[in-house]
Formats: structure tokens, C-alpha cells, sequence
């Protein structure tokens, strides 16, 4: 079993004592349902609907042609039933639905068919699945009661075992969507954002709250998100200078298995990585470069993208960690870190033990 399922198994263990009373001599035992046998009924539950319903373009009209037009910054999302007769497209025609195949938080070799609608990917940062988030979203089922919702931008972590965070689901949906490019201030104090993703998710409930429920949420209840994503934070839980993703280091987005110093603290999780009592801070460089003075054409994060892929100004050992844009000068800031590697063994730095040598 994985350190991340064991994670979770932990979490909700802790949840279910700290919910029982001392004096308490009743126990109640919490009996699941088979999820293989849940997930059968939620997804003919989630393509029936797909099958039946279509993106309503009437009262907000959306430019496909341009995907990036101002006017689709404030696109709202909008289902309605197909009625008979009608000759709308059904979401599950649409060129616009996607799909991949989660694995289940809890149980290995089972996955799930997440579908998700995007209307626009965003041309802003990538979402990384241990981020923080910044976004706006609408929670359905399917028979369209709205169970949970977010008009203004709110922030959290995606990571659900580090504090709440969100459901599996969500986090594999938002991931595949990218920021907003930037942001104007209203003159009533809200901000709009431009550029930024638009789309809408469909969960089986076996990576969404599967059977718990919820104040006005049934057990056992496929959702439906719809969202947009405006900005994203890096975040660095040990504080250590190096981003939480990256210490990801079989990017299977996992980063519960990744222990070097074998010392029960994942990577991400510990400021030592590889145990030898020199702080991974002190064994690493963090650099920043200024794109503005070579008169290259940098039109896009791409662009600065492509600049650190092939410069040959870069260290071979150089780890990106961002692109960062000033809007105030229209420059890129790309920041990075040299995994040092000192006694030329191909092992970091802060990854090997055997450096410094005592």
C-alpha cells in the first residue's frame, strides 16, 4: 500500500476517535459500501447525464473562435436538460469533454473515469497537485441542487491529508487547468482576472466524498464542479527552497514515497532530505534571472520556458522552479535552484548523505 493511502487511512482513523466521547461505551462501526460496485452505478449515473444535458449558451454566450476573448472572462457555466425534439449538442458529443483515469485514494488498482469540460485551459501558471489555489466554483449533483459554492476567489490546499484540502476528484480536475495571465482591480474593490482556465468536472463519488455524508449531501453521490482558476501558490512545507512539487522525485504524484533519509518524514516534510545534519537549504543554490536585457523576444511563459530548456547560460544542475511575469515592465523572472552535486557521485547534494564527508 502506498504511504500516501496509508496517510489517509491514518487521517480519517484520528477523525473517527476524536469523534467518539470518552465516556461513550456504545462503538459504532461504520460499514462502506464496495466501491467497485459504487463507482458501477456513478458513472452511468454521470454519462446518463451527459447524455441528456447541454452546455445553455442562451442568456451567456460563449466565443469559441477565440477562446481568449475578454468577453469569455466572465463565462458561466450553465447545464440544461435536452428536451425532445431539441437539436443540441449533448456534453457528451462536445469536442470540449475530456477524460482520464484516477486511481482510488484508498484502494489500489481500482480507477475511476473522471470527466471533465474544458472550455479554456488558461495561459497562465500550471497547477501542481500539491499547490494552493486560488478559485471560484459551483457544486452540483446531478440532478442540479447546488450543494456547495464559492462566488468570491477562495484559496486552498490540494492536498487533502495536509489540512482538509479537497476531495480527490477536484484536485485531479483543476490540475489539468492553468491561472489567469493577470488581473484588473474594479472600482468596487473586486478583481478580475483574465485568461484564466474555465471547466467543469463530473466525480463518481469514490473520489469525491464516497460515503460520508454531508449536511446537504446524500452518501454515495456523484458531483459536478464547475470553476475557474485564477492564480496558484507554491507551496514549500518544510521550507527548505525547494517548491513541494518538486520533491516529487518519480513525479508520480506521490509525494508520501519519497523519503531519502528513510527517517518516517517524506522529503517534502523534511528540511534534512537525506539525513546528513546539513539542512537541504544549505546544500542547494537559489538563483534568479531577469529576462529583459537580450532582446529576446519573450511573448509568452513559453517562450521564457523554451529560453531555460537551451540556453546555454544554464547550469546543467539547474532545477526550474518558476516563471514569474512583471506586468509593471513586461518581464519574466525564471527562479531556479543548482542541485549541487559536489563530489561528482550524480547525486545531489541534498540528497546525499556522503557529502560533506566528516
Amino acid at each position: 500500500m502506498k504511504l500516501r493511502k496509508i496517510a489517509l487511512i491514518v487521517f480519517a482513523l484520528i477523525i473517527g476517535v476524536a469523534g467518539c466521547s470518552p465516556d461513550d461505551d456504545s462503538t459504532v462501526v461504520v460499514s462502506y459500501r464496495d466501491r467497485t460496485e459504487v463507482y458501477a452505478e456513478d458513472i452511468l449515473e454521470i454519462e446518463t447525464f451527459l447524455e441528456t444535458h447541454y452546455l445553455n449558451l442562451e442568456d451567456n454566450a460563449f466565443d469559441f473562435g477565440d477562446l481568449y476573448n475578454p468577453s469569455n472572462d466572465d463565462f458561466e457555466i450553465v447545464f440544461s436538460a435536452i428536451e425532445a425534439g431539441s437539436t443540441e449538442t449533448a456534453l457528451i458529443d462536445m469536442p470540449q469533454l475530456k477524460f482520464k483515469m484516477v486511481e482510488d485514494p484508498l484502494e489500489d488498482g481500482l480507477f475511476y473515469k473522471l470527466y471533465y469540460l474544458e472550455m479554456r485551459q488558461g495561459l497562465g501558471d500550471d497547477v501542481h497537485f500539491i499547490d494552493k489555489a486560488l478559485v471560484n466554483y459551483e457544486g452540483i449533483t446531478t440532478e442540479d441542487f447546488v450543494f456547495d459554492k464559492a462566488v468570491n476567489p477562495t484559496s486552498f490546499e490540494l492536498t487533502a491529508v495536509l489540512s482538509g484540502g479537497v476531495v480527490t476528484g477536484f484536485m485531479e480536475s483543476l490540475i489539468e487547468f492553468k491561472t489567469a495571465t493577470s488581473f484588473t482591480e474594479n472600482n468596487d474593490g473586486t478583481v478580475a482576472y483574465h485568461e484564466h482556465g474555465i471547466g467543469a468536472a463530473f466525480l463518481p463519488s469514490g473520489i469525491g466524498y464516497f460515503g460520508q455524508t454531508l449536511t446537504n449531501l446524500s452518501s454515495y453521490t456523484p458531483l459536478i464542479f464547475k470553476f475557474n482558476v485564477f492564480d496558484r501558490v507554491l507551496l514549500d512545507h518544510d521550507n527548505d527552497g525547494i517548491p513541494s512539487y518538486l520533491e516529487d522525485l518519480d513525479s508520480d504524484s506521490n509525494v508520501y514515497n519519497e523519503d531519502t533519509d528513510e527517517d518516517a518524514a517524506p522529503n517534502f516534510f523534511d528540511a534534512d532530505d537525506d539525513g546528513d545534519g546539513t539542512g537541504t537549504i544549505d546544500e542547494i543554490e537559489l538563483i534568479s534571472y531577469e529576462l529583459d536585457d537580450d532582446g529576446l523576444p519573450f511573448l509568452t511563459k513559453a517562450d521564457a520556458q523554451n529560453h531555460f530548456d537551451t540556453s546555454d547560460q544554464i547550469d546543467a544542475n539547474e532545477v526550474l522552479i518558476d516563471i514569474q511575469f512583471d506586468f509593471s515592465d513586461d518581464t519574466f523572472t525564471l527562479n531556479t535552484f543548482v542541485a549541487t552535486d559536489s563530489n561528482g557521485n550524480g547525486i545531489p547534494d541534498y540528497l546525499d548523505d556522503t557529502y560533506p564527508e566528516e
